[in-house]
């Protein structure tokens, strides 16, 4: 038993000029890919962002949707993604709605205090689109950092969906 203190105390003393260098900082964490499917990863990745946030580090989680978990299959024009309507309906309900809280749940159950947002909301994400051809995908113009920062300041871990508003809606 007295090697896992050990060992413990050892990571600790390593991890500590880290911990005091982005003590207060805000770190951004794309999440997606495999470690949305993978329960076991799922959870550690959840449990180390708490832990991150618990010792000073405020972290914003922002996070994507896989297409083939809602069946949907991707479209590509050119080898860029097309998004036609209903495409961006249904992200917009999943990503938005289902994935995100999901997100904040999780967080939640380890120990964190999330909150969850999505570009839409306070036109926190605004784009443009890209290209007629490929639908509803657009790059971003403007994000307002005024919704972040006030989840931050106020001990919440930021979960971000990535819909975004355009000129026209």
């Amino acid at each position: 038993m007295q090697i896992d203190y050990d060992i413990r105390a050892n990571a600790l003393v390593e991890a500590l000029p880290y911990l005091q260098e982005y003590n207060d900082k805000v770190v951004v964490v794309k999440y997606g890919g495999n470690a949305m499917t993978n329960e076991t990863l799922k959870q550690a990745v959840m449990q180390d962002i708490v832990l991150l946030s618990l010792v000073g580090i405020k972290v914003v989680l922002v996070h994507g949707a896989m297409l083939k978990k809602i069946n949907k299959q991707s479209e590509f024009v050119n080898g860029l993604r097309y998004t036609d309507e209903e495409t961006i309906d249904i992200v917009q309900m999943v990503l938005a709605g289902k994935v995100n809280k999901d997100l904040v749940q999780l967080l939640q159950r380890a120990g964190g205090k999330a909150m969850g947002l999505c570009g839409l909301d306070g036109d926190l994400i605004k784009a443009k689109q890209l290209n007629p051809d490929l639908g509803f995908v657009g790059d971003i113009t403007e994000i307002d950092p005024d919704p972040i920062n006030t989840a931050l300041n106020n001990g919440y871990i930021p979960v971000v969906s990535t819909v975004a508003s355009g000129k026209n809606g």
